[in-house]
């Protein structure tokens, strides 16, 4: 199973960040791979929120959606897909630091993205994916700090 797991510094508290990043609408802002997300329902995001979307990987398309498996606020949110093509579940942690949070993002995805790309890939597709989290990551802590400083 390909796992990405890459941190980030965000110089905004961990609830801060944590009420961007569970809102549906704001997947898509901050991860380049996501062509869509809308959460599905009306409400606060919590356990049980169902979110529908799309992601665009190495050219192909997948729709998906997900359902919150975890929450915790300020610290820790987790949705497991429950409908599409491929099976994987994407776990934030949020961690108080000195002047902010630790971030990290994780995804855990099955062998050969749901057989789209093979399992001999799947070292190469992990690779690619990591710059892609690397990438979002550093987009999300410079999109949260111009927010505080607008």
């Amino acid at each position: 199973m390909p796992v990405v797991e890459e941190s980030v510094f965000i110089a905004r508290t961990p609830q801060e960040v944590f009420d961007f990043i569970v809102k549906a609408d704001n997947l898509p802002v901050w991860d380049v791979s996501v062509v869509k997300a809308e959460q599905i329902g009306n409400g606060p995001a919590g356990p049980g929120t169902r979110t529908r979307g799309a992601s665009k990987i190495m050219g192909k398309q997948f729709d998906w959606t997900t359902e919150v498996t975890e929450f915790v606020p300020a610290a820790r949110v987790k949705w497991t897909s429950v409908e599409g093509r491929m099976s994987f579940a994407v776990t934030n942690i949020l961690e108080s630091a000195p002047g902010g949070t630790n971030f990290t993002f994780r995804i855990d995805a099955d062998s050969g993205l749901g057989g789209v790309f093979g399992r001999l890939a799947d070292p190469f597709i992990a690779n690619v994916q990591a710059r892609t989290v690397r990438a979002n990551l550093a987009t999300l802590a410079e999109l949260l700090v111009e927010q505080s400083a607008g």
